[in-house]
């Protein structure tokens, strides 16, 4: 499936976000699988094939219908009529074509696809550095569209809740104006959830370099996702990028972060910058509370000592700290790094990051870190 195409049905599917309906990666991904089996030239296989994988409830049909009128055909018209037979019976052996009023045919992707598995499954098990570059101009298209999860914690602030344990007084007084001032409706209030705050240290040096791109996508979704996301990159010096990836695209993001760090490819000091970062950053209390996401190697350039001080001091300060090891994706990998032997014995999760398919796992272990780390 083209770039262009991907892209078009990952930001279809935040139009439908937007219009209130529950679509998430899974949706995406079963989205683009079916589009791989139709003819997409016709409007009416696009329109039964995402109306299929992407509405769940009868209640999201108008608003689906809407959406797809405005986005793909631009205007307010009349949907497909309904066929007789079922959507789901999705043809195979169709042609491949970019969207560009949907006409434009394009050739098959090169590798071919394995039994039980669309070219979109091989691309999201593909190693970031074994990807060609058109493969991960696509895979960007598949990372820009992971939900954006982030650990949560219970707010001291009360709000109104039907399943509250605690009595909302003031709600209780207002509402019995009505019955003469006997407290007839009972209001409740209980803590609600709010997002926990997230610190992010990736490596940009030349050891990452064929993965530093792709982890940089993905933190641009995730500092999308709300406030309390400060997104760091580190080589042989801190440089904070917060502000670079808060833009809306991520090629301009992207564009944007690499002008921002000057030491991009270039070697790695892990201790002195998580030391910069703990005597700058941590004294203002960034840390305190934060879930800690380091993604690097773990190769240090120069003392890895200090590097196991640093983390120390990350580790006291912080609610848990998770760090992401692209090299960690292959069955035979150690940690065999001074830097990450190290840094280890203070890390409380320890994840690969070297592909779609585990930035997709790092999202659902973020929002349950607080649960598995308070068990």
């Amino acid at each position: 499936m083209s770039e262009a195409l991907t892209r078009d049905i990952v930001t279809f599917g935040r139009v439908l976000r937007e219009a209130g309906l529950e679509v998430g990666p899974g949706r995406i991904a079963d989205a683009l699988r079916g589009l791989d089996h139709v003819d997409i030239t016709r409007q009416e296989d696009v329109y039964w094939t995402l109306r299929t994988t992407l509405v769940a409830r009868r209640e999201d049909l108008e608003p689906f219908d809407r959406a797809f009128d405005a986005w793909f055909l631009r205007r307010a018209g009349r949907r497909p009529a309904r066929r007789e037979a079922d959507p789901r019976q999705l043809r195979k052996g169709a042609k491949r074509v970019r969207r560009d009023a949907v006409l434009e045919a394009e050739p098959a992707d090169g590798e071919p696809d394995r039994i039980g598995h669309s070219a979109h499954e091989v691309l999201r098990l593909k190693d970031f550095a074994a990807m060609s570059p058109e493969e991960l101009a696509a895979a960007r298209a598949l990372i820009a569209a992971l939900a954006a999860d982030r650990p949560e914690r219970r707010s001291h602030r009360l709000r109104p809740h039907r399943r509250g344990r605690i009595l909302d007084m003031r709600a209780l007084a207002r509402a019995s104006i009505a019955t003469g001032g006997d407290p007839v409706a009972r209001r409740f209030r209980r803590r609600v959830e709010a997002p926990r705050k997230l610190v992010v240290l990736c490596d940009v040096s030349g050891s990452m370099e064929a993965y530093s791109r792709a982890l940089l996508l993905y933190l641009h979704a995730v500092v999308r996702s709300g406030r309390g996301v400060e997104v760091f990159a580190f080589g042989t010096r801190l440089t904070r990028l917060t502000a670079e990836l808060q833009v809306r695209d991520p090629e301009q993001a992207l564009a944007r972060a690499a002008a921002r760090v000057v030491d991009w490819a270039s070697g790695t000091r892990i201790g002195a910058s998580l030391k910069r970062y703990n005597d700058v950053w941590g004294r203002r209390a960034l840390t305190r509370g934060a879930v800690v996401l380091i993604a690097s190697d773990g190769w240090e350039g120069e003392d890895p000592e200090l590097v196991g001080r640093e983390m120390a001091r990350l580790h006291r300060a912080a609610y848990a700290v998770v760090w992401v090891n692209p090299a960690k994706g292959s069955p035979a990998y150690e940690p065999l790094a001074a830097g990450m032997r190290a840094a280890l014995p203070f890390v409380d999760r320890f994840v690969a990051g070297h592909n779609v398919a585990s930035l997709e796992a790092l999202g659902g272990l973020l929002a349950r870190i607080e649960r598995r780390h308070a068990g």
